[in-house]
């Protein structure tokens, strides 16, 4: 039997891994049994060997750590899979975790106060000692524990994310047009998607683009997808100093449904962020045939080199210039798109959920210590290549 943390079902980027990951295992994996430990999402059209429980303690919270040890003390299982970096209190079996990524460790003043930067750094440390194996979803993250927990790779497996098959599929151009228009979109348009946190360098995005179309007669609209919140009026009022006016576009968030368009819509996609654990938007636009202007640094260069144009995030001008290249020569934007399309081939959901499975079952034949030292409680429903 095995528990999945899902309780970030409807989260941004780790949700994003928790909904694709389940939803593959559910269609790959008939013969195991499932628990997954949901907040007050929870997925739809589940098959029979998956049952849901329900918990209403928050994410990163004391409550969290007795509410499911509680929970698993009750249960028995053979795995207890956490989908980010918190393992609760109590673990009666063997643990796997994945971790997305250490920012708030390497760029701590990102971070509210020193609190939650002794908190994430003791989860990350406690996982790494109590989890029979390590999911990273990068190779660059998995340098990344290793060097800043000064910790040897044997327990740590490297699985990419996918993409998912909607962002595949070239959407007819009367329905494009049609979803375009009831966002208020037109083209030609650049577009970045992402959230207002500092490391996504959104400031340098506008500073960038406003150098690189300076010139151009009729420049495209600079399109940005992603919740702002308090950040707006700043990101407004330096739209204003750069003489952007109206061509910045901010749309907020916007539903999952909607992003396939307005990515197949875009005539370039910017994503030059400071730090990315794997950077799924990347990918996301690659499959749409979207050419790309990503960043030289972190998981974006170890899955975008030789696929998109690499730029210096704190360079402004070089990412201008990346930008004017791409806009001014229609023959470079359809290499990199062809590029970009090839390499989102690497990245299936299916492939990701079937070596989640081999990661569970070389767990459960570690010979390492489990989470809690507590004897196993079972061997549940697991088949006998576990």
């Amino acid at each position: 039997v095995l528990f999945i943390d899902a309780r970030k079902l409807a989260d941004f980027g780790i949700g994003t891994y928790v909904r694709n990951l389940i939803a593959a295992l559910a269609r790959l994996d008939s013969e195991n049994r499932y628990i997954l430990f949901c907040g007050r999402d929870t997925p739809s059209s589940l098959p029979e060997n998956f049952r849901i429980v329900t918990e209403k303690a928050p994410v990163y919270s004391v409550r969290e750590q007795f509410a499911l040890s509680w929970k698993l003390f009750r249960l028995k299982l053979d795995v207890y899979h956490a989908t980010h970096y918190v393992l609760p209190a109590f673990v009666p079996c063997r643990a796997v975790v994945t971790i997305h990524d250490i920012i708030h460790l390497l760029f701590p003043e990102f971070l509210p106060n020193r609190l939650a930067y002794l908190y994430a750094q003791g989860m990350i440390r406690g996982s790494l000692a109590r989890g029979a194996r390590i999911i990273a979803v990068s190779h660059n993250t998995k340098s990344d524990l290793m060097e800043t927990f000064r910790v040897s790779g044997r327990k740590i497996r490297v699985i990419y994310s996918g993409v998912e098959d909607v962002f595949r599929t070239p959407l007819a151009p009367a329905a494009l047009q049609r979803s375009l228009a009831e966002l208020g979109l037109a083209r030609p348009y650049v577009l970045f998607v992402g959230n207002p946190k500092p490391h996504k360098n959104v400031p340098n995005v506008l500073r960038a683009y406003a150098l690189a179309v300076r010139d151009l007669a009729n420049p495209p609209a600079l399109v940005c997808v992603g919740a702002r919140g308090e950040q707006e009026f700043k990101l407004r009022q330096l739209a204003l100093q750069l003489g952007l006016g109206d061509r910045l576009l901010l749309l907020g968030h916007l539903p999952q449904e909607t992003l396939p368009a307005v990515y197949q819509g875009a005539t370039l996609f910017l994503y030059p962020t400071l730090y990315e654990g794997f950077g799924l938007p990347v990918l996301e636009a690659m499959a749409s045939g979207t050419p790309v202007v990503t960043s030289n640094n972190s998981a974006l260069r170890e899955i975008a080199e030789g696929y998109a144009d690499l730029v210096a995030p704190l360079d402004v001008e070089q990412m201008a210039e990346a930008i004017r290249h791409c806009l001014s020569d229609p023959d470079h934007r359809a290499a990199l798109a062809e590029r970009g399309r090839l390499r989102a081939q690497d990245f299936r959901w299916e492939r990701a959920a079937d070596r989640t499975l081999a990661v569970y079952k070389s767990a459960i034949r570690s010979r390492l210590p489990m989470a809690t030292d507590t004897s196993s409680r079972g061997t549940g429903g697991w088949t006998k290549e576990a």
